[in-house]
């Protein structure tokens, strides 16, 4: 298991509980904190695998600090409360913690929870991480196909070979498919702003850049 564990409550018969607790099963706990603040410190500092969190904690109470924690996603948030009242259960959902449990807490309650959230935040990382690649496949798309138009414009070729071109001054010279082709489009715009005593084309011919041929 292994699990490396932040603890925020400000009882400190609560945190001793919990940690012995945690410590027989094969956690490491990492931090204690008994407010707010000091909590979301640790867990920036520690980065660990799960952190519990009292809903009531001087100075930052759990609900916030979990939102906090969760918008940096550092790590899945349980919060821990002595109260089960359906509005702390909303404002709970409402902080994007992974899970809630009442006190007092129990090893048949804590342990599987800790392993769902961690199973769910793992998820949610995987999605998320899967978002980001599909958003830079977009923007490459889109800033090779700006590059094409520019290429096929300036040397009147077609549509495969604007694409070989950008293909093969990546190679040569070990840069991404975007970068090269975010170069062409900054290039080519600055051309057109510039094009008061020459052509467009003939001001492009005088670019290395552009000049890379089969």
């Amino acid at each position: 298991m292994g699990y490396r564990v932040v603890i925020g409550d400000d009882e400190s018969i609560i945190r001793m509980d919990l940690s012995e607790m945690l410590e027989e099963a094969g956690y490491t706990v990492v931090g204690e904190a008994a407010d707010g603040v000091e909590a979301l410190e640790l867990v920036r500092k520690e980065k660990p695998d799960i952190v519990l969190l009292d809903i009531k904690m001087p100075r930052l109470d759990g609900i916030h600090a979990a939102k906090m924690i969760g918008h940096e996603q550092i790590a899945p948030v349980l919060l821990l409360t002595a109260y089960s009242q359906q509005d702390v259960v909303n404002k709970a959902k409402d902080s994007g913690v992974l899970g809630y449990l009442v006190k007092p807490i129990s090893p048949v309650n804590l342990f599987p929870a800790i392993e769902i959230a961690i199973a769910q935040f793992k998820r949610q990382q995987e999605v998320a991480q899967q978002l980001n690649e599909m958003n830079e496949k977009m923007e490459v798309r889109k800033a090779v196909e700006r590059a094409k138009g520019y290429l096929m414009d300036l040397y009147h070729i077609s549509e495969d070979e604007a694409y070989h071109r950008l293909q093969q001054y990546s190679m040569k010279n070990r840069r991404s498919l975007k970068d090269v082709a975010e170069a062409v489009i900054s290039s080519a715009e600055k051309l057109k702003r510039q094009k008061n005593n020459n052509t467009y084309e003939n001001k492009a011919k005088s670019i290395d850049f552009f000049t890379f041929r089969r």
